[in-house]
């Protein structure tokens, strides 16, 4: 069982992977789960919009695409984050580049764990639950 990380087209982002897959951890424990096999493929525009449409048949560019293959209690599945997007979502909101980028990778485990953001009420509920992972990595990062 492991977190991995890769790139498609682009370059890996510069991560603490170490304490960013503690925190994962961390966060899918709070809600009772344990971590499987979660790898993040980090990549441009481009391939997330490939990705969009040959698998879920959307024409539209998204942050991160989550493929989900838990079984019982252990989240697994497959994680892509356009960094290109990202980059847009953090000027758009006026984050940093690091918090939405993060923000992006907890959102993807959030869902594993079940936490949907597309009814009434959802997108509050799940910017709740970001905001607080948010707020249990970032005094790990700057110790």
């Amino acid at each position: 069982m492991a977190i991995t990380y890769h790139a498609e087209d682009i370059k890996v982002p510069e991560l603490k992977k170490r304490i960013t897959s503690e925190w994962i951890k961390e966060v899918a424990n709070s809600y009772e789960k344990r971590v499987g096999d979660i790898a993040y493929i980090f990549c441009s525009d481009a391939k997330i919009l490939e990705v969009n449409q040959q698998y879920l048949q959307h024409d539209y560019y998204t942050d991160i695409i989550t493929f989900d293959y838990t079984e019982g209690n252990r989240i697994s599945g497959d994680l892509f984050i356009s960094l290109d997007t990202v980059r847009t979502n953090a000027d758009q909101f006026a984050q940093s580049y690091e918090e939405e980028l993060y923000r992006t990778i907890i959102h993807g485990i959030l869902h594993l764990c079940g936490i949907n953001d597309k009814g009434p009420g959802e997108r509050e509920i799940m910017e709740a639950a970001e905001n607080k992972a948010l707020a249990l990595l970032f005094p790990k990062l700057e110790a």
